[in-house]
């Protein structure tokens, strides 16, 4: 394989100007313009991607110590595009060639929505009448973009091709650019007659309503993937995808942590000590909620399997209940007492504004003291 100096016939030690008039010279001569063969146009990709690499005098020094202008040793091909004069040979030849003209026929977007529900709903699953407003296909000309019976011409411009050619100066002398065609934009067809209810676009925006059912056990942030039921594209083009994000509403009683739920129950101070079977109002009903005697402020009582579904592998979590103790307050006379006769029980007792426990060792110790 040539060197980058045999490619453009100069020595290893050329000067910068003496590399560049070597190019001009080589570039004249292989120009498609002048020279119409493939192989004239591999060598002057060769001559133009050689000029690229010397003409820069970092890649240089790299390709003189290492053989490649990357530096790593490994003679490159010509991919990965030229910059500098590749990116003028990419745009003067469309990167080896025009493709054809573009159809006016693309997919559509996607679209992302977000919903909000209950956390009831997210527990037991449910149907939402989903209103979205977005592009579907022209119900008049199905796509088509034009007046029905009517069909697109071929451009006058630019015979079908989408794109036209345009003389511009260089440093190589005048050369030859391809551009979009300004008539069809590119399409290679123009449209005559549009039609009158999309004017040409193949699709409008309405307004639709879709029933979107929402499994039990999705959380906050959860999106639903619904496959081809986004946005029609242009020209009557394939629907892109609807996204559905999910945002659930915080609830009065119940918090969701992971799949379980959690609820906080308070209970009088005489329910926790002498224990009792409370009601509570689940998303599954009425449940009872057992108290057990001599219950502190944060214990907790487990519900099995009343949590939330698991989204994926099927079972549900717990609703864990903590429980509060409510101490009584604004007490009258007779409740009082009847306290003071419970502490005095209980070997409780306050002296001088402070609270004492005496317990049965203390109580037998002031007896034998006695």
């Amino acid at each position: 394989m040539a060197t980058h100096y045999e490619t453009l016939g100069v020595s290893k030690d050329a000067s910068g100007e003496e590399i560049k008039k070597a190019y001009r010279k080589l570039a004249r001569k292989l120009h498609p313009d002048v020279n119409p063969g493939p192989e004239a146009a591999a060598e002057f990709k060769a001559v133009t991607h050689a000029y690229e690499v010397l003409s820069d005098a970092d890649k240089r020094a790299n390709y003189d110590a290492t053989g490649n202008e990357n530096g790593n040793g490994a003679q490159g091909g010509f991919g990965g595009g030229f910059g500098g004069f590749g990116d003028i040979f990419e745009s003067f030849f469309g990167g080896g060639g025009q493709a054809g003209p573009r159809s006016r026929r693309e997919p559509g977007r996607d679209a992302l929505v977000r919903v909000e529900i209950s956390l009831e709903d997210a527990v037991k699953g449910t149907v939402y009448p989903l209103q979205l407003r977005t592009a579907v296909v022209c119900p008049v000309c199905d796509g088509e973009c034009t007046e029905p019976g009517t069909h697109p011409q071929t451009c006058e411009i630019c015979h079908g091709a989408g794109h036209v050619q345009r003389p511009v100066r260089s440093i190589l002398g005048q050369m030859m650019t391809v551009a979009e065609c300004p008539a069809c934009q590119g399409y290679g067809t123009t449209l005559p007659k549009p039609c009158p209810e999309c004017a040409g676009a193949g699709r409008i925006a309405s307004q639709l309503e879709k029933q979107l059912r929402i499994p039990a056990g999705v959380a906050t942030g959860t999106r639903i993937h619904l496959a081809g039921q986004g946005e029609a594209g242009p020209g009557g083009g394939p629907q892109g995808d609807l996204y559905v994000e999910i945002d659930v509403e915080r609830h009065p009683v119940f918090e969701r942590e992971g799949n379980d739920l959690k609820a906080v129950l308070t209970v009088p101070l005489t329910a926790a000590a002498l224990g009792t079977d409370l009601t509570l109002e689940t998303f599954d009903g009425e449940q009872i909620v057992s108290i057990r005697p001599g219950t502190e402020s944060g214990d907790t009582v487990k519900l099995d399997d009343l949590g939330v579904p698991r989204l994926r592998g099927g079972g549900r979590g717990d609703l864990v209940v903590e429980v509060r103790v409510a101490t009584p307050r604004n007490l009258d006379d007779e409740q009082r007492e009847l306290l003071q006769k419970l502490a005095a029980l209980r070997g409780e007792t306050f002296t001088e504004g402070k609270f004492e426990t005496r317990g049965l060792m203390s109580r037998l110790r002031d007896k034998l003291r006695g």
